[in-house]
């Protein structure tokens, strides 16, 4: 930001003028484990940036790093060193007891083999984290879980238990759960990975209306599919940042 007060003769300036502020900032991020004597180097110096409303898949071997950014991103682990920024909030300093609380209005993660609660039925998963955060009033939460669903085409699934529901069903009431205190960053782990071809195409392309609306989406993927649809790309080997495709946003190896 600049300091105004430093150019006191000087008009500020539009604020259509101004570069739009990155909803991610990774800066100069490294993870290492330690553990039977041995020491694993998971990232390495890895900077990024996504601007809201983008869509960036991180792709590369097993091993090369990309569930550790997944889980940098959401607060599910610290940087050994650098900083984690996301929607203005420093997330690599907030305390533990702040973490969860923050994850769960500020971050929606879909997981690959979906991890719904199997005693509760579609509306009642997705009514879960809204319970959790409190954020919606309670006698809204029944209403905006079944407006979810409907978005998500599975309206009719709502009161029934995730074993009755197909593969593809599943993972649609996943998203919508993630969705359910409305994030500012979605997450998502290998989501089509436990699909077939039809229901992979169907999700991704809920999930470009989602983008479509302004949701920004960082998804960990081998899928050539989805590879194709993100407006970025980035390749990870051995913790490192080798390839940045089709983007404004940054992304650096330090």
């Amino acid at each position: 930001m600049n300091d105004l007060s430093a150019q006191p003769f000087r008009a500020a300036q539009p604020a259509a003028h101004a570069a739009p502020s990155p909803l991610i900032r990774l800066d100069g991020v490294s993870k290492t484990y330690a553990g039977n004597g041995a020491i694993c180097n998971a990232l390495s110096g890895f900077s990024l940036q996504v601007q809201p409303g983008e869509f960036v898949a991180i792709t590369g071997q097993s091993g090369s790093g990309k569930s550790t950014v997944l889980n940098l991103l959401g607060g599910l682990d610290r940087p050994s060193t650098g900083e984690v920024w996301v929607d203005g909030q420093a997330v690599h300093a907030l305390p533990e007891r702040d973490l969860a609380r923050w994850r769960g209005t500020a971050v929606g993660i879909v997981f690959q083999f979906f991890q719904l609660m199997p005693a509760l039925s579609a509306v009642e998963n997705v009514m879960l984290p809204m319970d959790l955060a409190g954020k919606w009033p309670a006698r809204e939460r029944r209403a905006r879980a079944l407006s979810l669903l409907a978005r998500l085409g599975i309206q009719e699934q709502a009161d029934k238990l995730p074993s009755a529901m197909s593969g593809g069903q599943q993972q649609r009431v996943a998203v919508a759960r993630a969705l359910a205190n409305a994030p500012a960053l979605l997450l998502a782990d290998e989501p089509t990975g436990n699909l077939d071809s039809q229901n992979a195409s169907a999700l991704l392309d809920l999930l470009d209306e989602l983008v479509a609306d302004g949701q920004t989406l960082v998804m960990v993927t081998h899928d050539p599919a989805v590879l194709r649809r993100a407006h970025r790309t980035v390749t990870l080997v051995d913790g490192h940042a080798v390839g940045a495709l089709d983007g404004a946003a940054e992304v650096r190896h330090v």
